[in-house]
């Protein structure tokens, strides 16, 4: 039976937690507002209760969950710093990489053990990605994203997202499903590119450089 100690550093966590019901990320909604990091770990959640009967390998499914709820709960403490301004200013990853790792170690003092190395251990397997379940679970962040930008208004996308909807291969490569899924998830970026009138095989050439 749990500790009152113990119960209120899950509370405490859970306090933090609500941060990222209004910590903001870059991609917006098909109703034109920004969507919060809790949107989007959510349905990273659903998509993989969806996309479980189908892997090509039998998942841990509570692991895998664990993984995706987890993963992006230091942006409550560290923020959220897109991709985009990574790849703008590369010394942003290692800042990035200094806050969430300073966040997780947080986390883990705040929860205690065994609970909060449980947590931590978790954190880093996904970073990792060594193991099949923080495999699925780091294709479905990048599926989610592509996603949510698929449903936004194309007025929302940077044009270098133009050229990222054709670099999802490389993080779905190790399961014929979640190929699949990721090319039919391309094939309405580049629907969705052609109908602006946006010459899509250019824009393909110019994603090998990235």
């Amino acid at each position: 039976m749990a500790t009152i100690p113990q119960l209120q550093a899950v509370l405490d966590t859970l306090k933090l937690a609500e941060r990222l019901k209004f910590e903001l990320r870059h991609s917006y909604t098909s109703s034109g507002r920004q969507e919060s990091v809790a949107e989007h770990t959510w349905r990273m959640a659903l998509m993989a209760v969806l996309i479980e009967p189908y892997l090509t390998q039998t998942v841990d499914m509570a692991k895998l969950l664990k993984l995706i709820i987890i993963h992006d709960l230091v942006e409550a403490e560290a923020g959220d710093i897109p991709v985009l301004d990574v790849i703008r200013n590369p010394d942003l990853r290692l800042v990035k990489q200094q806050r969430e790792g300073q966040a997780i170690d947080n986390l883990r003092h705040q929860l205690g053990d065994p609970l909060g190395q449980e947590v931590y251990t978790l954190w880093y397997e996904f970073e990792e990605k060594d193991t099949y379940e923080a495999k699925v679970a780091n294709a479905l962040d990048k599926l989610e994203v592509q996603l949510q930008h698929n449903h936004a208004d194309l007025s929302t996308w940077e044009e270098i997202e133009y050229d990222l909807s054709y670099k999802m291969d490389r993080h779905v490569g190790f399961d014929t499903t979640l190929q699949q899924l990721k090319q039919l998830i391309e094939d309405e970026a580049d629907q969705k590119l052609k109908l602006a009138g946006i010459d899509t095989d250019e824009v393909k050439q110019r994603a090998l450089s990235l």
